[in-house]
């Protein structure tokens, strides 16, 4: 007897479904019926669509899923997935009773905000699908490379709405998956024709098969139930099953929504004439009959268990599973029941339907036909009632300091690539978990010295034609399990997605990876809603985007970046930096490696009130543009400060008019200004800036903890500026937005003369750009002679 059609199973995964179905609708009912509203917003919660997986979600978590399984389960069926939770034993009713309040359960499943069993978050629309395509092919990376204690492999499952699958997001992520072999990765698609505003198109599914089986997917089509397959046996049933096929979807929803006479007046009307027919539709009652024409496989517990119970490879699965919008409830079918919700009417209906007594609307067993003990120890027995969400990773040491080759000219983006090979070299154990993976630009953001050295991943041995052709070439391209980097197509969605699936494999896996990301610093923005997901879900990566700012001027305006520092400022999770030098990037990313490991302790630190000890992702804003570089030996105090995002390259004495502070590559301009005014102004001072965010970030902290009485809270940048004259004025300079550091002067109230790029599109060489946006040493001398009226400078008049 197949497993589905256990006699002790099946009523059990009956009842529960029933229970799950009736709160997550009383759980979003209560937060918009009953819940004392302070705002007057509404709440909202979609009784709908999370009813439409109700019954797949009962197959999946109380009957399929092994611990290793992950699920990222569609953010509208989330009440269902926490009514499953508190039926675990792993939700609690207040969290419930606060669905979407403060502290409550959230509104989509969430990694961070939850404290429950979410393996993915989903709150954004397709992107914990595509999650779920590269953690499998992670999960195949920390296994080809064969460490110690790795969990066993689970399937990676996504729970998808079908008008999800407008995102482009997840088409790219197929592509990518088709390219490097994915496995051990399930789609379920929420097929139940409906969208937020309409009813999707006719014949969808036919394109999905389609293009999944062109892709490599075995695809599952799960349409009719148990009571329709039984019914298409019987006389006039295959005149039954043409005209089910042939239905339109907006007229198989109305009548879902109308109901068991509206069934049976259309069918007669098209169908009914053919005595076989007839007889089989007059054979059920009103009630049997809307029954039997909702009976689609998505919501027949038998038809779920088996298909997935059948699937017994490893191989990319997509299983389209047909389902009613709104299943089980008033709603049902309805156009409008996305955003809909219940009545209070239609809820006390739905209560007597459920045989819920007022007052033990929370109950677990309230309303079900077994008993609560034969339910509790259905419930006990579960495999993922004790289940490890999130593993504990070992963190990996890095060294006290990272060696900088020397070079007396040269960019940050060569000497990143510069230190990686370095590290490439080493048989440190914290180099054995770095993973590098770009977008197409491997070679061209200089990530190609490290890939010589440590090779690309594959599942099998790929050789380098080219090598083994005896062809000379600077690059070895030879794939292996054993290779620490993921080539991946030119698509940015894909990139952000890669980052947060590896960096979270700490959690996942059981292992530690040590991510780096690299891509053109313009193309950020063309990922990121996926950037945001990562540092949502609170993955651990280094993003190194480079080249920036106007270092492609030749290129034209689509290659040149203006607002990404103020992208790296306001992403949560994410810290930024733009060093100038070499020697100040090696301190960055040797923090770095460190810091994308740290999580616990919650207090700011005492010097930055920055919150360090939490860790997080980290992003670095490099160049192209080769500068001359400074030879000195910095203190750990003149490190620190590196890190806390500022320090004096040239230090303001007591009578100062004027402190110029300046970002990243523009550093030969700053020095230049600086020295163009020194005859006339001898205190002036020149501020190195490798964090506007960390800077920032830290005098806000400060502030606020100053609020609340802390009155010796002071940041890193208030210290820094602390000593200056009131009448100081500053000029800041970046090769980005002027926004980016034209807040310093907030910090004690000195005037401030911001200079950046506003526009883009000009080409032209760096000079002239530089000339022309107003940002070269000449320019910098203007405004700051602008800013602080007097005395002429007169090398500056001279010069011009």
């Amino acid at each position: 007897m197949p497993k589905s059609r256990d006699p002790h199973v099946l009523p059990i995964l009956s009842d529960l479904e029933r229970k799950v179905l009736w709160l997550s609708a009383w759980m979003i009912h209560n937060a918009n019926h009953l819940r004392e509203s302070t705002d007057g917003l509404k709440v909202g919660g979609h009784q709908a669509s999370t009813a439409s997986l109700t019954t797949i979600l009962t197959a999946l978590y109380f009957h399929i899923l092994r611990p290793e399984d992950r699920v990222a389960v569609k953010p509208h069926a989330g009440p269902a997935f926490h009514a499953i939770q508190y039926l675990l034993g792993k939700q609690t009713r207040e969290r419930m009773e606060n669905f979407r309040g403060y502290k409550g359960v959230q509104s989509y499943p969430s990694r961070t905000k939850d404290a429950v069993d979410v393996d993915f978050s989903t709150g954004s629309v397709g992107l914990g699908v595509g999650q779920t395509l590269f953690s499998a092919l992670v999960q195949d990376y920390v296994h080809a490379h064969e460490w110690d204690k790795t969990p066993p492999k689970g399937r990676m499952i996504a729970l998808a709405g079908d008008a999800e699958l407008d995102e482009g997001n997840i088409f790219e992520a197929i592509l990518e998956g088709w390219k490097q072999g994915v496995r051990n990765c399930w789609w379920v698609i929420d097929y139940n024709r409906q969208s937020l505003d309409a009813v999707v198109r006719e014949g969808l599914w036919a394109r999905y098969e389609a293009l999944f089986r062109d892709f490599g997917w075995d695809v599952v089509i799960l349409k009719y139930g148990v009571l329709l397959e039984e019914a298409f046996q019987r006389p006039g049933g295959d005149a039954l099953r043409t005209w089910i096929d042939t239905c339109p979807n907006p007229l198989y929803s109305v009548l879902v929504f109308q109901g068991g006479a509206a069934w049976r007046k259309r069918l007669n009307d098209d169908i009914g004439d053919q005595g076989d027919v007839s007889r089989l539709i007059e054979s059920y009652t009103d009630d049997e009959l809307a029954r039997l024409m909702t009976n689609l496989a998505g919501h027949d517990l038998p038809t779920l268990i088996d298909a997935f119970g059948s699937i017994d490879h490893d191989r990319p699965v997509c299983v389209i599973a047909y389902t009613i919008k709104g299943f089980g409830l008033p709603l049902a079918g309805h156009k409008d029941n996305h955003a809909g919700l219940m009545t209070p009417t239609q809820m006390e209906t739905f209560r007597k339907l459920m045989n819920v007594r007022e007052g033990h609307e929370w109950d677990m067993f309230e309303g079900l036909k077994l008993s609560e003990n034969d339910l509790q120890a259905f419930l006990d027995a579960s495999p993922l009632k004790t289940r490890i969400t999130n593993h504990k990773a070992e963190r990996f040491a890095i060294p006290e300091h990272f060696e900088v080759p020397p070079q007396k000219v040269t960019s940050t983006q060569a000497g990143f690539g510069n230190l990686l090979n370095e590290i490439g070299k080493s048989d440190a154990p914290y180099a054995e978990r770095i993973v590098t993976t770009s977008p197409d630009v491997t070679v061209s953001t200089n990530l190609g010295a490290w890939v010589n050295r440590r090779g690309l991943f594959a599942r099998e041995n790929m050789a380098d034609t080219f090598k083994k052709e005896r062809i000379p070439s600077t690059y070895n391209w030879e794939f292996s399990p054993k290779g620490q980097h993921f080539e991946l197509g030119i698509a940015e969605m894909n990139l952000f997605t890669m980052l947060s699936a590896l960096g979270l494999s700490h959690a996942i896996n059981g292992q530690r990876l040590l991510p780096v990301g690299t891509l053109y610093d313009p193309f950020i923005q063309r990922g990121l809603d996926a950037l945001n997901y990562a540092c949502y879900q609170d993955a651990r990566f280094i993003l190194v985007a480079t080249p920036s700012g106007l270092t492609l001027a030749p290129e034209g305006g689509a290659h040149q970046s203006i607002n990404s520092p103020m992208i790296g400022m306001a992403q949560d999770g994410l810290a930024s930096f733009e060093p100038a030098y070499v020697d100040e990037l090696a301190i960055i990313m040797r923090w770095a490696f460190d810091y994308i490991q740290r999580g616990g302790n919650q207090e700011p630190s005492a010097s930055s009130w920055l919150h360090d000890d939490t860790g997080g992702s980290v992003y670095l804003r490099l160049s192209t543009r080769p500068i001359e570089q400074l030879t000195r030996t910095l203190t750990d105090a003149d490190e620190q400060a590196v890190i806390d995002g500022a320090y004096w390259l040239r230090k303001p004495g007591p009578n100062c008019q004027v402190v110029v502070a300046y970002s990243g590559a523009i550093a030969p301009e700053a020095i230049e200004a600086v020295g163009m005014m020194a005859e006339d102004r001898r205190d002036i001072g020149l501020l190195a800036v490798t964090s506007s965010d960390r800077l920032n970030a830290g005098w806000t902290a400060a502030s606020k903890a100053r609020e609340k009485g802390l009155v010796h809270a002071t940041s890193h940048i208030e210290r820094l500026l602390g000593d200056l004259p009131h009448n100081c004025g500053i000029v800041t300079v970046v090769d980005a937005h002027p926004a980016t550091l034209s807040w310093l002067g907030s910090v004690h109230g000195h005037r401030v003369r911001p200079l950046g790029i506003e526009h883009f599109g000009q080409t032209g060489t760096l000079q002239d750009l530089y000339r022309h946006y107003g940002i070269d040493a000449a320019a910098i001398v203007a405004a700051a002679e602008a800013l602080t009226p007097g005395k002429p400078i007169r090398r500056y008049l001279q010069a011009v």
